[in-house]
C-alpha cells in the first residue's frame, strides 16, 4: 500500500510503501541482507527490478497493455468529442490517423517524416 507522503515524494522523487510480511519471511529477508551486507529495502528493490524485467518481457502482459492503450484512445476520443460538441471546438485529427510508437521504440518516426 502506498502511503501518502507528498512532502518527501515531491522533495526526493521517490515514494514510500509499507507493506506486511509474515515473520519468518521477514526474519529471512533480514538474514539475507545481513549477510549480503544490504538492507532490508536494497532487497526488495532489487526484487523488484528483477519482476519488472521479467514482466516486460511477458507476451501476455505486452498484449493486456496494448489492450488498455487502446481503450484509453477510444476514451480519450469519445470525451474529445464530448468537448467538441458542448463547446463547438473543432477536433483535432483523429488519432488513428497517425501511427503510435509501440514498446521499445519500435514504430518512432524516421527522420524524413515530419
Amino acid at each position: 500500500m502506498s502511503a501518502p507522503d507528498e512532502a518527501a515524494s515531491k522533495n526526493t522523487g521517490v515514494k514510500t510503501l509499507a507493506i506486511r510480511l509474515e515473520p519468518e519471511m521477514h526474519a529471512q529477508l533480514t538474514l539475507i541482507a545481513g549477510l549480503r551486507g544490504s538492507t532490508v529495502t536494497d532487497e526488495f528493490r532489487g526484487a523488484l527490478v528483477a519482476h519488472i524485467a521479467a514482466a516486460k518481457q511477458a507476451p501476455e502482459l505486452a498484449n493486456k497493455a496494448d489492450t488498455a492503450l487502446a481503450d484509453i484512445e477510444r476514451e480519450a476520443a469519445l470525451r474529445r468529442d464530448a468537448i467538441a460538441s458542448l463547446f463547438g471546438a473543432e477536433q483535432p485529427p483523429a488519432t488513428g490517423s497517425r501511427s503510435r510508437p509501440t514498446r521499445k521504440g519500435a514504430g518512432d518516426s524516421s527522420p524524413d517524416e515530419s
